[in-house]
């Protein structure tokens, strides 16, 4: 089974994409649902030892962990001790159940690919961009978005020109959803006869 990763920044179109290849048949794994998942069980109670006063109702409350963690790089880096381990017991599962029902490719849309070093189980990585301009126009329409959440969501991030410059593939989504589907289902024209990476 030949494993692609899906990365972008924020407000490049990325979730999109994934739908674009959900749609041809391609078993997803959306790393930001895993952890949406793991903060409403798992994990719960290993934040709350972590991070008193971040859960309520058995589920982590993003707002009051994002107050104790956004701009502290010890307590991030505490946060993805917990996480990160849960994440990647989730896509291995994934994996496993995807290769059993037969799959030719697998994708793993992980936002932070590059920077938490993902690209190293994926046999080519996709990387989906759009102009600065689009990507910011985009990113503020998300609820509740404001310059300093928006600056430290892209310190965060590896910069776009980055991505492109690793990337196996490239979507650009700012030439509308007809033209990203038709990269889509290109690159799943090419990786059909790419070698598997070795590992």
């Amino acid at each position: 089974m030949f494993i692609l990763g899906l990365t972008g920044s924020i407000g490049m179109g990325k979730s999109t994409t994934a739908k674009f290849f959900a749609a041809e048949g391609v078993p997803v794994h959306d790393a930001d649902a895993a952890v949406h998942r793991l903060y409403e069980g798992e994990a719960t109670p290993l934040i709350e030892a972590a991070f008193p006063g971040t859960t309520a109702g058995g589920k982590v409350d993003r707002d009051q962990l994002a107050r104790q963690v956004l701009g502290n790089d010890a307590a991030i880096k505490r946060l993805e001790a917990i996480v990160h381990p849960l994440v990647a017991r989730a896509r291995d599962a994934f994996l496993a159940e995807a290769a059993g029902n037969g799959a030719a490719v697998a994708l793993l849309d992980i936002p932070l690919l590059y920077e938490t070093g993902g690209e190293q189980i994926c046999d080519a990585v996709v990387v989906v961009t759009a102009p600065a301009e689009v990507q910011r126009a985009r990113a503020f329409e998300r609820p509740g978005m404001t310059e300093a959440k928006f600056a430290a969501i892209l310190a965060k991030q590896m910069p776009d020109a980055e991505k492109r410059r690793r990337a196996d593939f490239i979507v650009d989504t700012s030439q509308g959803f007809d033209a990203a589907r038709d990269q889509v289902r290109e690159i799943l024209r090419q990786v059909a006869t790419m070698p598997k990476r070795p590992r």
